[in-house]
């Protein structure tokens, strides 16, 4: 599929073999669980703690879906087509015994089950549990080495050094390799693009740079604080010659590259610079059981109440296919016509990345 949406949408979308497909002809793959508001760190890109000091307030508990509400959502939409789930938050290992949530998902047949996770609460026994409860794969995020720059972006106190140990803990487990996560930005920490290509070339892991986006309301965000894709592979290539690799599924949001010199893979995702709205197949189910059909959707669609009051599971397929199906979603493209006038939009950490 050409990964720029271009085209006018279709009036005769719909589903085939019970696959469901949206206005562009885009088809429902991937479905991304936030299971938690409620983040460890305070990440100037995402949940800065100007805004998000010790007195705010999170989603209660009882707002929350439970782990049997996400499995039987997670149940049906493996019927309409999802071959891969993503655990995200809010920091999803905040939320206890995740694992469980993990294995019940492993028995419905999925895929490719993955976490993302900052890291902070990944131990080698967490990790372990995980992978034991059927976890294929997990990002963790780590946006600089240097203590003082991380410290600076996390909003925290914690060390880099722990992140890394984290990452260790993964690989010993058994989720080697390990996609590790850098968000990108002009003047914070497009400094230590290099230091941090430097660490993880020769090993099994991935790195993979991340432009800054405008997730949400309250990062600030402004288009010249964007390193781009470009910037960062020139910089890269400067030192450590790359070449492109080839799309290994289709809807992969990062552009990969292989050093020349046999160092490994990097990855480039390039949200704002070069959209990849055309080929996006991702729903994301928020913590309080509303659908989003776009990172950058301005709300969501809820299920939680209905979920709570008897509805089949067959009303469930149908109100999800219904919402995919109408699903017309663009926004890059369009941020990328509008600079930095785009309207408001949910914010990351109340749906995960």
């Amino acid at each position: 599929m050409d990964t720029t949406v271009h085209r006018q949408p279709s009036q005769a979308s719909g589903d085939r073999h019970g696959i469901v497909t949206d206005t562009y002809g885009r088809t429902l793959r991937d479905l991304r669980i936030s299971v938690t508001d409620r983040c460890n760190l305070r990440c100037r890109y995402c949940m800065p703690k100007e805004l998000f000091g010790a007195s705010y307030k999170f989603m209660p508990m009882m707002q929350l879906l439970t782990f049997e509400e996400i499995t039987r959502i997670t149940r049906c939409l493996v019927e309409l087509g999802v071959e891969k789930v993503r655990l995200t938050g809010g920091e999803p290992l905040v939320r206890k015994n995740l694992e469980d949530l993990v294995a019940n998902i492993s028995e419905l047949g999925v895929i490719d089950i993955a976490v993302t996770t900052n890291g902070v609460l990944l131990t080698e026994k967490k990790a372990h549990a995980l992978k034991a409860a059927g976890l294929r794969r997990i990002t963790v995020s780590l946006d600089a080495l240097d203590p003082d720059v991380f410290q600076f972006m996390s909003g925290s106190k914690v060390k880099p050094e722990q992140i890394l140990r984290a990452i260790d803990a993964a690989a010993a487990a058994g989720l080697d390799p390990v996609k590790v996560n850098m968000v990108v930005q002009r003047g914070v920490n497009q400094n230590s693009i290099l230091p941090m290509a430097e660490h993880f070339r020769g090993t099994r892991h991935t790195l993979r740079f991340i432009e800054f986006m405008d997730v949400g309301t309250t990062n600030g965000w402004l288009l010249k604080d964007v390193v781009t894709a470009d910037e960062i592979r020139q910089l890269i290539n400067a030192k450590w010659p790359l070449e492109p690799l080839p799309k290994r599924y289709p809807g992969e949001v990062a552009q990969r590259y292989r050093y020349r010199d046999g160092g490994g893979d990097i990855g480039i995702i390039a949200s704002v610079t070069k959209p990849f709205c055309g080929a996006c197949t991702r729903l994301r189910l928020a913590a309080d059981g509303k659908f989003y059909t776009c990172l950058f959707a301005p709300g969501g669609h809820d299920l939680r109440a209905a979920l709570r009051t008897g509805i089949s599971d067959a009303e469930i397929k149908d109100r999800v296919a219904k919402l995919w199906r109408g699903r017309s979603d663009r926004y890059s493209e369009l941020r990328a016509k509008a600079g930095d006038t785009m309207p408001k939009r949910a914010e990351m950490w109340q749906i995960g990345g």
